[in-house]
């Protein structure tokens, strides 16, 4: 039976989804102690376990993230070709930063492992400062979604949620290096972004053809 390529956006989607709250909502959260570079490197040794599956998940995010770039051009392309190809862009770039920031994590993990708190500490903020980047282009892949999502004339409320998450995104990124104790307002403006991903997520799956 042939999958559309609606469905596999959506079942990438749903990946990216599942591995990035395991990844950095549930063990990236154990584990780093911000601007406790000791402490984060006793939690790295002790649940070493956590660690690498976090670490493993964030690259199977990174794979889920170039899928679905690829899977979203697809369904988008001849609806709103520019627009796929700007969703496409910035997902591939994002993974590429998540790329990065594994590389980062899995290095803090090395340098903990061998009593290297100071490196511990270099390693694992590069990590967290790549995931603060990423937010940017986690925005701007949901902006062009949106605008696609008009021109497929799927749900226009969902174009707008998505619109509205996107620029929530990036307007996050910005704030977290412009206004650091802001942290409520910096959680918050992603508001619409996890709104509109569920939305489409289960648009993709159950409504697409």
């Amino acid at each position: 039976m042939k999958i559309s390529a609606g469905k596999l956006a959506g079942l990438a989607y749903l990946g990216l989804a599942i591995t990035g709250a395991v990844s950095f909502l549930y063990a990236n959260q154990n584990l780093y102690v911000m601007g406790d570079a000791a402490a984060t490197a006793k939690n790295l040794v002790e649940q070493e376990s956590l660690a690498r599956i976090g670490i493993a998940t964030e690259l199977a995010l990174v794979v889920f993230q170039a899928l679905a770039a690829v899977w979203f051009y697809k369904f988008f392309k001849k609806k709103d070709e520019f627009s796929a190809w700007l969703i496409a862009v910035f997902g591939m770039v994002n993974a590429i930063a998540i790329m990065i920031s594994s590389a980062a994590w899995y290095s803090a993990l090395n340098a903990a492992l061998a009593g290297q708190t100071d490196q511990v500490g270099l390693l694992y903020n590069l990590h967290e400062n790549i995931w603060l980047v990423s937010k940017l282009f986690f925005g701007l892949w949901l902006i062009p979604m949106g605008f696609a999502v008009w021109s497929a004339k799927m749900p226009k409320a969902l174009g707008w949620i998505l619109v509205l998450g996107g620029v929530g995104y990036v307007l996050s990124a910005f704030t977290s290096v412009l206004l650091p104790d802001a942290k409520a307002l910096t959680e918050a403006l992603p508001f619409f972004a996890t709104i509109g991903e569920l939305w489409m997520i289960g648009y993709l799956l159950f409504k697409s053809e």
